[in-house]
């Protein structure tokens, strides 16, 4: 028997994600890999729901852009289709965004660490966003309080930064936004 290699392997593409159950599941395609995790736990809702409200709320003051909440497909290239938490899309890249998904790179993805599954969002996430150009990414860990802002510098990310507690954050990409971190957390409530 000979030894497999990783050239062996059959990649999936967008028509395999495309047939894959609706089965309640969020399933995602990362360089041809076949990923499904279940859906959020509480405290990963509560911090997206609140993020979710202060970058819609920025974006549609300043009327800058989109910001869409999973689950929605964005379809990086025909091997990498993922369903990030939040995507920023800005006025600039609108034409990405098509009636059933995205197609294209956004100006910003944000995951929310799932307890699951950590490596997929601090690793294989990003380096696969790193590897399509993705402008900023931001990754949020709820159980540990932190907030972690990359920013695509030539090929790679540059760590902007890496607050935890009650920091205040001030993104890069929305310059004059100020997020109180200590608002967002969730609290120790059922």
């Amino acid at each position: 028997m000979a030894d497999s290699t990783a050239t062996d392997r059959t990649l999936l593409t967008y028509e395999d994600f495309k047939n894959l159950p609706d089965d309640g599941m969020r399933h995602e395609i990362l360089d041809g890999d076949h990923y499904m995790s279940p859906s959020p736990q509480t405290a990963h809702q509560r911090v997206l729901a609140d993020f979710y409200y202060i970058l819609r709320q920025e974006v549609e003051e300043r009327r800058i852009g989109e910001v869409f909440l999973s689950p929605y497909d964005v379809v990086l290239s025909d091997t990498s289709i993922v369903v990030p938490d939040l995507v920023y899309v800005s006025n600039a890249r609108s034409d990405i965004i098509k009636k059933e998904n995205i197609r294209g790179v956004p100006d910003l993805l944000i995951e929310i660490v799932s307890p699951s599954n950590p490596t997929r969002d601090t690793q294989r996430k990003r380096s696969i966003y790193e590897k399509q150009g993705v402008p900023y990414y931001w990754v949020i860990d709820p159980v540990n309080r932190t907030v972690t802002e990359l920013v695509l510098t030539g090929p790679a990310y540059k760590l902007r930064s890496d607050l935890a507690g009650e920091a205040v954050f001030k993104p890069e990409i929305f310059p004059g936004l100020v997020i109180d971190l200590s608002a967002v957390w969730p609290q120790d409530r059922t």
